[in-house]
């Protein structure tokens, strides 16, 4: 009977002790989970996207690279209407702003560049367009195209101090674009102003639709292949993203001081329970003892 008391007592103690082990893991676990967590939202923010209606535009500014190829025409549009062309591939009229800008390219000093900027169309409403003609006489290329950038402002190149230092800057920021000769290539821009931790980045987004021109000039005359290109914007809104950092340090460290609280209450009980199966050892030592002296 006293052996059994004693294993009794024993396995006691070893329950305690799992049981004090069990809640000192379970908190260490969820200590790493909240700060795995937390560490997981700082990183990697929320997109929250939103759409901005708008009246007009700030006029882009439209960088063209045109090599060999000639701006025969630039004329500004409404209502996504574009007149039947009279006499194709010949100078005409124009009525953009327009500036050149010559600068060493961006990756190779030895690269001059050459840049046709044209102020882009602002009022979205009345769905204003630019409609461009070039002519390139000849060409030693298999294939020939016009390379062409946007940025956001027009007024930015003009207002700059140093316009080939500008433009160097945004052609090693921004992407290069491409529309191809005896086609006519519609660009449909749209804005998006990304808003992150600590800065604020706008990018060009395009979609284009490509058509061939139908050339019905005499013979002799289509030596000179025209390029032909159309800007607007696509709709009146403005996408605006914004990367929103879900982490809130306060309520990772509530559930650490939560998680610390119950490791320490768990250690107190550990200790209490100790100091409980001591008390009960002695307890038993001494009425083990009594026994003995009252046999003797």
């Amino acid at each position: 009977m006293r052996f059994s008391k004693s294993c009794l007592k024993n396995l006691f103690m070893v329950v305690l002790i799992f049981i004090y082990l069990l809640l000192t893991g379970v908190a260490f676990f969820l200590a790493y989970q909240t700060i795995s967590d937390f560490l997981e939202k700082l990183n990697h923010p929320v997109m929250s996207v939103t759409y901005k209606e708008v009246d007009s535009f700030s006029p882009p500014g439209i960088a063209l690279y045109p090599g060999r190829a000639e701006l025969l025409s630039c004329r500004h549009h409404f209502h996504d209407y574009i007149p039947p062309l009279v006499e194709p591939g010949t100078h005409q009229e124009g009525e953009c702003v327009t500036q050149d800008v010559t600068y060493d390219g961006p990756f190779s000093n030895q690269t001059l560049r050459k840049a046709v900027v044209v102020r882009g169309p602002s009022d979205v409403r009345n769905k204003e367009l630019i409609f461009m003609q070039f002519s390139l006489n000849e060409t030693e290329e298999d294939f020939s195209a016009i390379n062409y950038m946007l940025f956001s402002k027009f007024s930015d190149l003009t207002e700059s101090e140093n316009k080939s230092d500008f433009m160097r800057e945004c052609e090693r920021n921004y992407s290069m674009w491409t529309f191809s000769g005896g086609f006519r290539t519609w660009v449909k821009m749209s804005l998006v102003r990304t808003s992150g931790k600590s800065n604020e980045a706008v990018e060009f987004r395009q979609e284009s639709a490509v058509v061939k021109f139908n050339d019905k000039r005499p013979d002799s005359e289509k030596n000179n292949q025209l390029f032909f290109a159309v800007f607007e914007w696509r709709d009146a809104f403005m996408q605006d993203i914004r990367l929103i950092v879900t982490a809130n340090p306060w309520n990772s460290v509530a559930i650490l001081c939560g998680v610390f609280m119950a490791l320490f209450k768990a250690a107190n009980f550990a200790k209490l329970t100790i100091q409980w199966i001591i008390k009960m050892r002695k307890r038993h030592l001494r009425n083990k003892a009594r026994e003995l002296n009252q046999i003797q």
